[in-house]
């Protein structure tokens, strides 16, 4: 570590050059003086001094010589006596040799206290080869090795001040005879490609071992774009990192962590000049990855003020926004909130009314892309959502005066109407087509990423162009060989394409044989094709090999249940849910023990739970079938279609044939049985329903850190009550049904006057069942003092309800109630009468 005590011998040194220079006027003296200061900047074998000696003069006594330079305490004219070569190589070697960082700060200073003249002329020409040189990285680079706080915060925004503000600077100072280099159109593109060089040297160090820190730079780009330069840097920084972060995972965490060192105060100027730069979604991903997950403030500026505050930019950036949400699992979540936020605000009447008409198309187009970006899935779950606001909105934009404001509402419902797919109907409306209402459209329609593609190719390097250049050569000498004479004989135009339409593409990877292989392969291999392959077959293996399967269970649940679509794997979501309905059938009380207790853990998302209520009911659907008696089709690669026989093969064909015309042609007045009557099966879903259902009823009233079932998250209150009802349902006639119905009608009972509709839909739902599937007698035994208030909150539900499906649901409510009480009375008066 080197000493940072006073070193005298430097001291004494440096003073005494400093006396020759402002005493002296030699320039014999001052040739010699001026190369003593070299020596303790040259670091090369032939130095002569030491790494100790030259420490000590770049911390202490370099600044002092560089103001002494630049007028302070030395004759004006002494310069004049060196030849232009010598204030080349010692006057600005001087300033181009030492810390960049204080050389910068002398010329600023040096520059603001010149008066015009020779002097303030040399320091422009030195300022000029300063940043032409490349000081401008070296600086960035130096800040970088500094991990740990080496200087003042007030040095600190003293070099950012310097750095970003030496155009107005120079230009308040130099006002006509100001440089082009000085000018913003050229030095803010100059310093976003010394940032770059900086970025560039960090990355070869990270890849060296050698920690770097990019605070600095961070807050140089930060500095750039909050006084409104963000254009002019992030037009050369964007397409350059959005190149590099193509393939290269370093470069990915460099920028990843270049963009979380903004300070939060700059932190929405970068990012708006960031979407505006970039050339799709996949690059802002590469290049700012999940920052909105871990920064409050880009998660306001990406899903709030870019969408629904600021309505200047163009569909492109919108384009860009909404496609970052999507384009990562992590990140749908947003767009989904977004969807909520833009659907809203689309809708509100008040909005309608007094918003500019520009930010309602801003709106507009907003919504759509949303939609647009929707999975099936995702659709299915915001469709009640979508279809309120749809309809209210649609009312509010009709009911306007504005024909543009109308047509935009029409042209909206259409698209989300389609995109819906209402009943297999769609809204269609009359109204004149413009360029407005054309873009619109469009918008429901996914584009490709060609412009990225291009600008590849426009920032790709020499050597990659030179490269590319002997392939080119080899690609056009065809063309040539066509224009010879004997090219014609070898011609194959006139030969008939094969069809290879039914090819499908066969895997070198076999699909396991044994349930542990495939539990082997889903946890730790790599290999697409493997997992793929496992993920087909696990559910055929849990059904064949029961034995296997229990001993196993648990532990594939919980693998299938935290697995991700990595590698995009065609029904990847199919595959998965069967796979774990399989595995609940075979070892009931085990997997369901697991998957209800998962269900109100920590560190699940919403989709996890969804995941969950979905198996539970799907295994309690099949336990509460009978067994079917079908053979498993055999694991592995499908065998070959077999081909169809020839008629006249098969001796009992005509007479099949015949047959079917003599039935076909005879009338019967009577038929007797035809099938043979069912045969009873034992219920498999009875002995474990409480399994199934208590369960889910034991932790509903604690809110947990990201999951609050009484609070914000109504889709799962929704899913929970409804799937408890369909639980409810299927166990009727067992034994438990009783204790089920009465523990059912407590739980939705706290919720029955919900604000969300579906959770509403579901506690109708719920009640329902427990009408169909207690028995008449418990009904009046179990329930006797709930029965008259139910009956009457049911009559208000069918009477007052705002929702169709509600009010629907209440009136079947009521008629299973009273079916219920009425048998039960006719069964009393049977006991009664035969009594």
């Amino acid at each position: 570590m080197e000493s940072l005590a006073p070193n005298p011998e430097v001291r004494l040194e440096v003073s005494r050059c400093f006396r020759t220079l402002a005493t002296s006027t030699d320039a014999k003296d001052l040739v010699a003086t001026l190369q003593t200061l070299h020596c303790y900047l040259d670091e090369g074998p032939e130095s002569r001094t030491d790494p100790v000696q030259r420490a000590e003069f770049r911390r202490a006594h370099f600044t002092p010589a560089l103001r002494l330079l630049g007028g302070g305490g030395i004759r004006a004219d002494w310069p004049a006596g060196l030849t232009p070569a010598q204030q080349a190589e010692l006057w600005d070697g001087l300033f181009l040799k030492g810390p960049p960082e204080q050389a910068l700060l002398v010329l600023m200073e040096a520059m603001g206290e010149q008066r015009a003249g020779a002097n303030l002329d040399r320091f422009v020409a030195i300022t000029e080869k300063f940043l032409r040189s490349g000081r401008l990285a070296d600086l960035l680079w130096s800040r970088c090795l500094e991990t740990g706080p080496s200087d003042s915060p007030q040095l600190r925004e003293t070099l950012l001040g310097r750095i970003a503000a030496l155009p107005d600077v120079t230009a308040n100072r130099l006002h006509l005879r100001n440089k082009a280099l000085f000018l913003p159109q050229q030095y803010y593109p100059l310093l976003a490609t010394e940032m770059l060089a900086a970025l560039e040297r960090t990355c070869q160090s990270l890849r060296d071992g050698t920690d770097c820190s990019l605070t600095f730079v961070a807050q140089t780009l930060g500095k750039v774009c909050i006084q409104g330069h963000s254009g002019l840097v992030l037009a050369v920084l964007a397409p350059r990192l959005s190149v590099f972060t193509r393939s290269d995972m370093v470069w990915q965490r460099v920028c990843w962590k270049l963009l979380q060192n903004v300070p939060q105060r700059w932190m929405e100027s970068v990012l708006t000049g960031l979407v505006q730069a970039v050339s799709g979604p996949d690059a802002l991903g590469r290049i700012i990855g999940n920052l909105v997950l871990t920064n409050k403030k880009a998660q306001f500026v990406i899903t709030h003020k870019l969408l629904l505050l600021q309505y200047k930019y163009e569909t492109g950036v919108l384009r860009i926004v909404l496609g970052y949400l999507a384009a990562d699992r992590e990140r749908r979540p947003l767009l989904i909130q977004v969807l909520r936020s833009v659907l809203q605000a689309w809708a509100n009447p008040s909005a309608v009314k007094h918003t500019p008409l520009d930010q309602q198309l801003y709106v507009s187009k907003a919504l759509l892309l949303s939609v647009s970006l929707l999975k099936d899935s995702e659709l299915q779950e915001l469709r009640s959502e979508l279809l309120q606001c749809l309809l209210g909105g649609m009312q509010s934009h009709l009911d306007s005066g504005v024909v543009r404001v109308r047509r935009m509402g029409m042209v909206v419902g259409e698209c989300l109407s389609a995109r819906m797919d209402l009943n297999k109907t769609k809204l269609k409306f009359e109204y004149e087509q413009d360029e407005e209402t054309l873009e619109l459209l469009c918008l429901m329609s996914p584009t490709t990423d060609e412009p990225e593609a291009e600008q590849v190719n426009e920032v790709d390097t020499p050597q990659e162009t030179s490269a590319t250049a002997p392939s080119t050569q080899d690609a056009s000498s065809p063309n040539k060989s066509k224009t010879d004479p004997g090219s014609d004989l070898d011609s194959d135009d006139e030969l008939t394409p094969y069809d290879m339409s039914g090819d499908q593409e066969t895997s070198t990877a076999s699909p396991p044989r044994y349930l542990r292989d495939c539990l082997e392969t889903l946890v730790s291999s790599e290999d697409p094709s493997r997992v793929e392959l496992s993920l087909r077959v696990a559910e055929g293996l849990v059904r064949r090999n029961i034995f296997a399967a229990r001993e196993v269970s648990v532990q594939l649940t919980k693998v299938l249940l935290h697995m991700e679509d990595k590698y995009s794997i065609s029904g990847f979501l199919s595959l998965r849910q069967a796979t774990m309905v399989a595995l609940t059938v075979t070892d009931c009380i085990s997997v369901t023990q697991y998957l209800t207790t998962e269900f109100y853990s920590l560190n699940y998302s919403l989709r996890q739970r969804l995941d969950i209520l979905e198996v539970l009911t799907l295994a309690a659907q099949e336990l509460s079938k009978p067994i079917a008696e079908t053979r498993t089709p055999p694991m592995g690669v499908s065998g070959a279609p077999e081909s169809t026989p020839y008629p006249g093969d098969n001796p009992v064909h005509w007479r099949e044939v015949v047959q079917k015309r003599i039935d076909s042609k005879t009338k019967r007045l009577r038929k007797g049985a035809t099938q043979p009557p069912a045969t009873a099966t034992p219920n498999r879903y009875a002995p474990v329903a409480g399994h199934f259902f208590f369960p889910l009823l034991s932790n509903y009233d604690k809110p947990q850190v990201t999951f609050d079932l009484l609070g914000g998250d109504h889709l799962v209150l929704g899913r929970l009550i409804h799937s408890l009802g369909l639980l409810m349902h299927l166990a009727v006639n067992a034994p438990i049904a009783a204790q089920m119905g009465c523990a059912l009608l407590d739980f939705v009972w706290a919720v029955r006057y919900h604000a969300d509709q579906m959770v509403r839909r579901g506690v109708l739902f719920a009640v329902c069942s427990v009408f169909l599937s207690m028995p008449s007698e418990n009904l009046l035994v179990d329930l006797s003092d709930q029965l008259f208030e139910t009956r009457t909150w049911l009559a208000d539900v069918a009477e007052e309800d705002p929702d169709a499906d509600c009010r629907s649901l209440a009136i079947q409510s009521l008629v299973l109630l009273d079916k219920s009480l009425k048998k039960q009375l006719r069964d009393q008066q049977a006991l009664t009468s035969e009594s």
